[in-house]
């Protein structure tokens, strides 16, 4: 029994033990079960994973290609824009349209790409611009300006002064857009280059007029410049004193401005730079603050700048010494004393140094330097004729084209005796702007006294002028001025080898001064009258047809009186005329010539019959 329930009890150990095991095989399956799941459940994960990580970089692709497309886009409309003939194809396929969203990119890259691309556009012409502020660009370029980077900063100010450069009118729409509130604020920006930028767009703005330089200096720019001025970088001074320029110029209360501003002594300073740009720019500024006024002009000259702007006009590039002519110009037209202060630091010797030796634009301020100070004083007039000032003019006078120099130089002579430098310049001088300035010129410097007249009738230049004055090609300007120096110069003229050419090709309105200076020489000098006797000057004088009382009519009489009746008679028009009609109608009286001539032969025969009867 005992033993039946040990079997019994074993068995059913056996069966829990077996019982036992098919559990945990039951349960080692379901691990297996859910380890698969898991593992399945892991590769589903890790397969959408892979799907979401090619998804995110497809997205990342088609992003990045987009940005280079439009990085793309933008910079070869930029590069298509700098060629003026593309400009037209650009504009008619919308590029303002497709350019104006990119402005505003989130790519800053792509915004200052875009900004240069809008300034090359507008750059090219007036039209190009009207179109790019139509396109309402300004004030989407202008936003935010102050918290961009700084190449936007410059892309956006070449824009602004693409714009500005066309017109007032132009300007004008930059500077209520606020775009000189932008400018002003670059200008006060850390980067030299944004500065640099800024300034250049202020001196775009402020060259148009007077209103908008007032524009300029309300906006508080003038302090900014003259510090910019003050910076070490060169290309941020040129600007700098290009701008302060381009504002005095206008009037005198702008140039007040830059002067009060502490801009003089910087800008002295600055002529002995060796750059040659920076040194044109700065003389530029002078002068335009010294033709103002005499305080202002008296301003520059204490600043010391002479005689550092005299050597600058011999300075081998031709744009710094046309700019030292400016200053010497603008200085000497003021007073005698400011021209003598030139004089003496040997201003007239570099100055007729200039006429000679260089061309047109460049001796024109040089011309008209010499001209203002003949005009102050016969002194000076005379220094320059002693310098061979009259022969320069001369030279430019003969050969250049320009009327404004030609008149320049003649108006010069006009107040000077003997100046061969002037000379000079009326003779090889093509340019017609600078004959006009040379004839102005000479007319000051002949203008004064006999002597000093004398210098420009031994140069033979009145038949210059009298030919530039009858030519049809000649300007109404260079004519007028022709006109006024030999009527200044000739009043003063007693050279008579001089004046008698001109009595044959001279009309009515010059003539009466030539008639007149002969009319005052005749009645004081016998020589002269036997010379304008055998010269053929009286007979030219008696042709002239003269309308009774007039000035010439009366200079007529008075020459006529100078020489007896029947040698005014003898070349009067017609005489010979009058002299055959008499040989004509003269009877000759033979007979009672042969009958005195019996009367006095038989008067001389002896009577034979009386002395037969004596005999």
């Amino acid at each position: 029994m005992m033993m039946m329930m040990m079997m019994v009890m074993v068995m059913m150990m056996m069966m829990m033990m077996m019982m036992m095991m098919m559990m945990m095989m039951m349960m080692m399956m379901m691990m297996m079960m859910m380890m698969m799941m898991m593992m399945m459940m892991m590769m589903m994960m890790m397969m959408m994973m892979m799907m979401m990580m090619i998804s995110i970089k497809q997205i990342g692709e088609v992003f990045e290609q987009y940005q280079k497309a439009r990085m793309t886009f933008v910079q070869t409309v930029s590069d298509l824009a700098s060629r003026p003939n593309n400009v037209e194809y650009l504009d008619s396929a919308g590029v303002l349209d497709l350019l104006r969203p990119l402005l505003s990119d989130v790519v800053p890259s792509v915004q200052h790409t875009a900004a240069i691309a809008l300034g090359r556009l507008a750059n090219h012409d007036e039209r190009m611009a009207q179109a790019v502020v139509h396109k309402d660009v300004l004030p989407q370029l202008l936003c935010s300006i102050n918290k961009q980077t700084k190449f936007y900063k410059k892309a956006a100010l070449f824009t602004l002064r693409a714009l500005s450069k066309h017109s007032p009118e132009m300007a004008h729409v930059v500077v209520q857009a606020g775009g000189l509130e932008a400018m002003v604020i670059c200008l006060e920006d850390f980067d030299p280059t944004v500065k640099e930028a800024a300034a250049w767009a202020i001196g775009y703005v402020s060259r148009h007029n007077q209103t908008l330089s007032q524009a300029v200096v309300d906006a508080g720019a003038v302090p900014l410049l003259v510090l910019s001025l003050q910076e070490p970088e060169l290309c941020l001074k040129q600007v700098s004193a290009s701008a302060l320029c381009d504002i005095a110029k206008h009037s005198l209360e702008l140039a007040q401005v830059v002067v009060d501003s502490g801009s003089i002594p910087f800008l002295a300073r600055s002529i002995a730079n060796p750059d040659p740009k920076f040194k044109r720019q700065a003389l530029s500024a002078l002068a335009s603050v010294a033709k103002h006024s005499v305080d202002l002009a008296e301003m520059v000259v204490e600043a010391e700048v002479f005689p550092q702007v005299l050597i600058h006009l011999a300075h081998p590039d031709e744009l710094v010494a046309r700019s030292a002519a400016f200053v010497v110009r603008e200085v000497t037209k003021h007073t005698l004393e400011l021209c003598q202060l030139v004089v003496n630091t040997g201003g007239i010797g570099a100055l007729i140094q200039l006429v000679s030796a260089t061309k047109s634009e460049t001796r024109l301020p040089g011309i008209m330097s010499l001209g203002h100070m003949a005009a102050h004083s016969e002194q000076l007039a005379m220094a320059i004729i002693e310098s061979e000032g009259v022969t320069a003019l001369t030279l430019v006078l003969l050969t250049e084209t320009e009327d404004p120099v030609r008149e320049a130089t003649i108006w010069a002579l006009g107040h000077n005796k003997h100046t061969p430098a002037l000379t000079l310049v009326l003779s090889t001088e093509t340019e017609d702007h600078v004959r006009a300035a040379t004839i102005w010129a000479l007319g000051h410097i002949g203008k004064h006294t006999p002597q000093h007249s004398r210098s420009l009738a031994e140069a033979n230049i009145f038949p210059k002028m009298l030919q530039l004055y009858l030519s049809p090609e000649s300007s109404e300007d260079l004519k007028q001025k022709c006109r006024q120096t030999l009527k200044l110069v000739l009043q003063k003229c007693i050279n008579i080898s001089a004046l008698d050419p001109l009595l044959y090709e001279a009309p009515p309105d010059i003539l009466k001064y030539i008639v007149g200076q002969f009319s005052k020489i005749l009645p004081n000098d016998a020589k002269a009258r036997r010379l304008f006797v055998t010269t053929g000057s009286l007979k030219r004088v008696q042709e002239i047809k003269a309308e009774p009382g007039s000035t010439l009519m009366e200079y007529i009489t008075i020459i006529n009186c100078c020489f007896p009746e029947d040698i005014i008679r003898y070349y009067s028009p017609g005489y010979p005329e009058t002299l055959l009609d008499r040989v004509e109608q003269y009877q000759p009286e033979l007979q009672d010539m042969a009958l005195n001539k019996e009367r006095r032969n038989s008067s001389e025969i002896p009577d034979l019959t009386l002395h037969l009867h004596d005999k």
